[in-house]
């Protein structure tokens, strides 16, 4: 297994993933979700709005954070608690985005964690900000 215990996460870890927003993806997260609102389905329909152009939905690009906290850090048997996303930006078909997480504090007594979530564009641009509260895998999970 992949992960990391309380104890051996420090405040300023970071982990990330890169991912290229295809519209496949953003066509499959509509579908699972039943959110299928034509601004991210029908181009001639978001050449209307102010984004000119189809968008991804908030929610994916915010879900991006899932396999950072439950495949990198602190990894497989992590359980979420809790996540705020503020949204500052659209994400446009074919933008690569970097979803990263940055330990800001711990507490110990209560095995939870705390993050900065930032998630950037190919162009450096701020995407989406948002904190986030996890339970690492406990050192049981070693026997």
């Amino acid at each position: 297994m992949t992960y990391k215990t309380i104890d051996q996460i420090a405040i300023g870890d970071h982990a990330e993933q890169t991912v290229l927003i295809e519209a496949s993806k953003i066509e499959v997260f509509g579908e699972i979700t039943n959110d299928v609102n034509p601004v991210h389905f029908n181009e001639e329909y978001a050449q209307k709005t102010i984004f000119k152009h189809r968008i991804a939905h908030g929610m994916y690009i915010g879900s991006l954070f899932s396999k950072v906290f439950g495949m990198q850090l602190p990894g497989e048997g992590t359980i979420y608690i809790s996540q705020s996303l503020r949204f500052k930006r659209p994400v446009y078909i074919d933008d690569t985005i970097t979803a990263k997480v940055i330990v800001t504090d711990k507490n110990e007594e209560r095995n939870r964690v705390f993050f900065d979530c930032v998630a950037t564009n190919q162009h450096g641009e701020v995407v989406i900000t948002g904190t986030a509260e996890m339970m690492p895998p406990n050192k049981e999970m070693d026997q």
